[in-house]
């Protein structure tokens, strides 16, 4: 398989009881297939994986995809901080129907590069699924470099890598491993669209939770080089990105989706938006309204 365009990294809904919202999940996943989004990420960090019970994986990653199989690839988040847990993870999540797994680099532990490689080939050897490397040191504090990349790539089952890093000389390292079997994906969405018309095959994105549509059109623009248009509506989305930023990943996301009936909290330790910043999320909200309505396919416009 070869993931490409515009990945949605899904936030996981809750009750206003902290227990799984199943109607504002598949709602949320109906939303993303009707707005052509190419895949999905299910159990990342932005879903607050580490918060789920094992149940509650299984039931998440079992619905999404009965909603989306066959339509557009479910990615499964496997990657934890230990080897044999990954792979029994990665298991669990092929069991369930899952098109491919999304493993981090394990957090926490902070291996060395030949630690990741004999991590990371441990997993594709298990062979239950493909597997997209992920790379985001500011969360595991282990930053997985272009040539310990460049050796994973070889690997038949491991088909790409999703990089959080966000400085253009990263990118331009990955760039050149791009091919028929590997993906190279940004993970940073203020620096997706200049990755993009660098030649990344794609964005696994955090915005395109709430802007799926516009996100879309975004990924179609940059990886077909239109580089004035994408430009101009990155520019506008701008506003967005540094809002998702305001506070930890995934706690502004979930407060607008909140907005929109989706989802009514987090789990602990992660709080809900502070009331600061309450009068910023009403606004963002009615303006990201705005730009998707722009690009919402016309039987979704309402």
């Amino acid at each position: 398989m070869r993931l490409s365009g515009s990945i949605t990294a899904l936030a996981t809904p809750f009750t206003a009881t902290g227990e799984l919202d199943f109607d504002a999940w598949r709602g949320l996943l109906q939303a993303q297939r009707q707005a052509g989004t190419q895949a999905v990420v299910v159990a990342g960090s932005t879903g607050e994986a580490a918060a789920l019970f094992n149940t509650e994986y299984d039931a998440l990653l079992r619905a999404a995809v009965e909603e989306l199989g066959g339509h557009l690839p479910v990615v499964a988040g496997t990657g934890l901080s230990n080897t044999t847990m990954t792979i029994e993870q990665t298991r669990r999540a092929a069991a369930l129907g899952a098109d491919a797994a999304l493993v981090v680099t394990p957090p926490y532990v902070r291996p060395t590069q030949a630690g990741l490689v004999a991590h990371f080939r441990a997993v594709a050897d298990d062979g239950e699924l493909p597997v997209v490397l992920y790379n985001v040191p500011g969360r595991t504090g282990c930053d997985m470099l272009p040539e310990t990349t460049a050796e994973l790539a070889a690997h038949e089952r491991i088909v790409g890598i999703k990089e959080a890093r966000s400085e253009p000389e990263r990118m331009q390292a990955l760039l050149p491993l791009r091919g028929d079997g590997f993906a190279v994906l940004s993970g940073d969405d203020p620096t997706a669209v200049r990755a993009m018309l660098a030649g990344a095959d794609g964005i696994v994105s955090v915005a395109s939770n709430v802007v799926p549509a516009a996100f879309r059109r975004l990924a179609d623009l940059a990886r077909a080089g239109n580089e004035a248009d994408a430009q101009a509506l990155d520019a506008r989305l701008h506003a967005l990105y540094d809002f998702l930023g305001i506070e930890p990943n995934p706690i502004p996301v979930k407060a607008l989706l909140a907005r929109r009936g989706v989802g009514r909290g987090l789990r602990l330790p992660l709080t809900e938006l502070s009331a600061a910043h309450a009068g910023l999320a009403e606004r963002m909200a009615e303006e990201v309204a705005a730009i998707e309505s722009e690009f919402a396919p016309a039987d979704n416009a309402s």
